[in-house]
This record gives C-alpha cells, sequence and structure tokens, in this order.
C-alpha cells in the first residue's frame, strides 16, 4: 500500500449541535434534534479528514456505503465528538472499510461501518459532468 492507508488509522473531530443540523431543518424529519443525515455527515467527515493527507496529490475518497444506527437523540446546543477507525484495505489500496461512532455529551449516540474507495478526483468529477452532459442532451428523458 504505497499511499500509507493501514487498518488502525484514527480520525476524531467534534462539533456542537446547531439548528440547522436539526431534522426539522434539514427535512428527515419533524422533530427538533441532531438528525440522523447530519450524524452520518460527520461520521463521513472524519473518515475523510483521517485519511486524506495520506492519498497521492489529486486523489480524494467518495463514500460508497453506509451501515450506522442512530441510537439516541441529541438536542441543539450539546457538542457531539465523531470517532473513525480503518479496519480494512481491500487488496488494490482502493477501497476502505471504516468503524465509525459518534457521542453527545450524554452518551453514545450512533455507531456502525462506512466504506469509501480512492478516486482521482478529477477523473471522478469529470465522469460525473460527462453523465450530466448526456442527461441533457436531446433525445434523452432527463428532464
Amino acid at each position: 500500500m504505497e499511499n500509507g492507508l493501514r487498518p488502525g488509522i484514527r480520525g476524531e473531530m467534534t462539533h456542537q449541535v446547531e439548528t440547522r443540523h436539526l431534522a426539522s431543518e434539514v427535512g428527515s424529519g419533524l422533530v427538533s434534534v441532531f438528525s440522523t443525515a447530519m450524524m452520518i455527515a460527520g461520521m463521513e467527515a472524519t473518515a475523510v479528514e483521517s485519511v486524506q493527507g495520506l492519498l497521492a496529490p489529486g486523489e480524494t475518497t467518495v463514500g460508497v456505503h453506509v451501515d450506522v444506527a442512530h441510537k439516541a437523540a441529541t438536542p441543539p446546543g450539546m457538542r457531539v465528538r465523531f470517532m473513525s477507525e480503518l479496519l480494512e484495505v481491500s487488496a488494490n489500496g482502493k477501497g476502505l472499510t471504516f468503524r465509525v461512532q459518534a457521542w453527545d455529551e450524554a452518551g453514545v449516540i450512533g455507531e456502525g461501518l462506512h466504506r469509501r474507495v480512492v478516486v482521482d478526483k478529477e477523473k471522478f468529477e469529470s465522469r460525473t459532468r460527462t453523465k450530466g452532459d448526456a442527461a441533457k442532451a436531446p433525445g434523452t428523458d432527463a428532464k
């Protein structure tokens, strides 16, 4: 694994739950608690940050799978801490499996697995632009 990716790499970050993170604000529910979507986004961000510095110039990772349980509600104003640990790197060095967890000031609020793939950022974005352009072409069903 030339890029330095190896099991055991950990990441951690924290943030305070604000109104913009609530389920009622992001459209994932009607309650005013930390949304599952924002919890997963924090988990993903922690995984990204933990390995980004080990990748070759021009490379990044993209999320491809999330299997997470949201176990407890968190009110606005509380701090949430996220942790990721790289559990496995595929044989080709591109597939990454992370354990992810989140805690608020009262305890565990979520945990699970997250998979990411190492990609060349420009090539990945170029393919996506091409897909978008093809969908807009005359004669396609895309609107």
